[in-house]
């Protein structure tokens, strides 16, 4: 092998680790504050009547925060009341499925599916924030911020699983609001402009209404609702701008 040929492969590890760094610095704030919804989960599962290889294989396999916390809630329910709960609250991954479509539908299938799987919010989050930064999106940088995400998740479920039951009333200690804190640290560094501010403030006054009324789609509704008041105020600045340069 040339010189030079050393020296390419060297500096393409170089910006491989750069990447890897970069992502795991992004994601772990978040990762960070998710640890006593985590904690919350492990110890809920137990309570439920899992037992510890159950509850740990929960997080490994289904990987689904606040799926994994509604499904434990409803065990013992109808399973059609599970899955139609943990279809819901799932289905903004859709969403961010159809956003990253573009961008790895050329891919290995092993890489897409590798992606779909360490896709959340969190990962969704730091990974377009990058992308709108460098205009090139990192299947590297993603997987990374997924899988960083991914074990700090199951370590802190596992600390639930084993400590939680020695925590007096662990459920009504208010660690769920670590999921609300989470989705706010996601949402508010995204509002750069009037029609992601409107989305946001219509989609949370939305799903409010809804879940006032009782509605089983309430975030879907809302986040339906919210995309299509941005878009709508976004093609009506784009339209009063090429009226006023046509004039």
């Amino acid at each position: 092998m040339s010189n030079r040929s050393i020296t390419v492969n060297r500096g393409i590890q170089q910006e491989k680790m750069q990447i890897i760094y970069q992502a795991t610095m992004d994601v772990l704030p978040l990762a960070i504050a998710v640890i006593p919804w985590g904690i919350l989960c492990g110890s809920l599962a137990i309570k439920v009547g899992l037992s510890p290889l159950q509850a740990q294989l929960m997080s490994l396999l289904v990987f689904a925060g606040a799926a994994q916390l509604a499904s434990l809630t409803l065990m013992g329910g109808a399973l059609t009341s599970i899955f139609t709960s943990t279809f819901v609250i799932s289905s903004r991954h859709l969403l961010y499925s159809a956003v990253f479509r573009e961008h790895v539908k050329k891919s290995s299938f092993l890489m897409r599916c590798c992606i779909a799987f360490f896709l959340t919010d969190e990962m969704f989050a730091v990974t377009c924030a990058y992308l709108e930064k460098n205009k090139l999106f990192s299947h590297c940088y993603a997987l990374t911020a997924g899988v960083v995400f991914y074990l700090v998740w199951n370590f802190s479920t596992f600390a639930g699983i084993h400590i939680g039951q020695f925590i007096p009333n662990i459920e009504n200690m208010g660690l769920e609001f670590a999921i609300a804190a989470t989705f706010i640290a996601i949402v508010i560094p995204s509002i750069k402009n009037k029609s992601t501010l409107l989305s946001v403030v219509v989609s949370g006054v939305s799903v409010l209404i809804f879940s006032i009324l009782g509605c089983e789609y309430a975030l879907i509704l809302a986040t339906l609702i919210g995309m299509l008041s941005g878009f709508l105020v976004e093609m009506l600045c784009v339209k009063t701008v090429e009226e006023f340069v046509n004039e």
